[in-house]
């Protein structure tokens, strides 16, 4: 979406660049997305709700149909549009037919949208990077930090996901290595960022789901809605088979331990530790939807402590029970604990 990259341009000229360096790149090799994108991501949505009754509730920011034509070798990269306009815009032609020709209904202003590509190339050329070429003199150069923050939850992952209720891309370690072009070896450590309690947004399965007056608290207090679409998160207890399976898959060194705060009200506190499915409990967490539906959670009950714990800068001023939480996630997940901190008043544990 070259409009919204354009736009935090803007916001980031007017409130940091007085104050603070920002440096921002645009990775040249990523795919393209074009607004008919985005309106062939809504007419989707509606088809499936006509034909099947019920849609994968996606942003409708046409992230899916983009990761189509990138897998069907028609979608354009941010190199093509600043290397070769000429070129860029034949390409551009064929693939808005394209996309003309399976949805009848869709619109699209050929000209209009190169006249205003154009106008977006000329701003966003000049921070259009090699950035394969970038990161390896990033890694090979002065020692530097690196930080790389994944955008979605692991379970939306489009390989290892509850699919087909996921994102279009690996959004599991793994994408660290084919996003950015980072060899596996320079991966260091792995931190897994998880709030005390589960939340999902949209449609799939949610086995710890409080549909409930506990899961509206947990929505309430913990301000849960999507970043992206703004609708009400869902809200369950902790489910640690889910977190277990999220381990297995992205081999996590440290975790960080979100809104522990949020759990403040609650005389008891339930942790669903293992899935029952024909009264035997299963020892993986099911690929399969229909199964995720049907499974019997099965729960530890924790006593919960009562007391506001916004204030804690220190994981010896938690409650004791507060502790014994934190603590009995650690033991279950089997991630070494040996050094507890808070930062910022969310309540992050983090564990090196």
């Amino acid at each position: 979406m070259i409009h919204n990259f354009s736009n935090l341009i803007a916001v980031c000229f007017v409130y940091f660049i007085s104050t603070t360096p920002v440096i921002l790149f645009y990775f040249s090799l990523s795919p393209t997305v074009f607004d008919f994108h985005q309106a062939a991501d809504g007419i989707q949505e509606q088809q499936r709700q006509e034909q099947a009754g019920k849609n994968l509730g996606t942003t409708k920011k046409g992230i899916g149909p983009v990761y189509s034509s990138k897998a069907a070798r028609s979608g354009l990269r941010m190199c093509d549009l600043v290397s070769d306009f000429d070129g860029f815009s034949e390409r551009f032609k064929v693939l808005a037919n394209q996309y003309k020709s399976i949805y009848p209904t869709l619109e699209i202003d050929i000209e209009g949208e190169l006249q205003k590509l154009k106008g977006y190339m000329e701003r966003i050329k000049p921070m259009v990077r090699d950035g394969v070429y970038f990161l390896y003199e990033a890694l090979h150069g002065p020692p530097k930090k690196i930080l790389v923050e994944g955008a979605n939850a692991a379970l939306l992952d489009i390989d290892f996901g509850t699919y087909p209720f996921v994102t279009s891309s690996n959004c599991t370690v793994g994408g660290v290595c084919t996003g950015l072009g980072m060899p596996p070896q320079n991966v260091g450590e792995v931190y897994g960022v998880v709030k005390a309690y589960t939340t999902r947004v949209g449609i799939g399965a949610f086995p710890t789901e409080q549909d409930n007056e506990i899961g509206e608290l947990l929505q309430t207090r913990g301000r849960e809605f999507g970043v992206t679409t703004g609708r009400k998160r869902r809200c369950g207890w902790l489910d640690l088979v889910l977190l277990k399976y999220a381990h297995m898959i992205n081999g996590f060194t440290a975790l960080a331990l979100t809104k522990l705060d949020i759990l403040d009200m609650f005389k008891e506190i339930k942790v669903g530790v293992a899935y029952k499915l024909d009264d035997k409990i299963i020892p993986h967490f099911p690929a399969n939807q229909e199964v995720l539906n049907k499974v019997e959670v099965q729960y530890k009950t924790l006593p919960g402590w009562k007391t506001d714990i916004s204030n804690a800068r220190t994981f010896k001023e938690l409650p004791v029970n507060a502790q014994n939480y934190v603590r009995f996630i650690e033991d279950e997940l089997k991630i070494p604990g040996k050094h507890k901190h808070f930062i910022y008043s969310y309540l992050y544990f983090f564990y090196f």
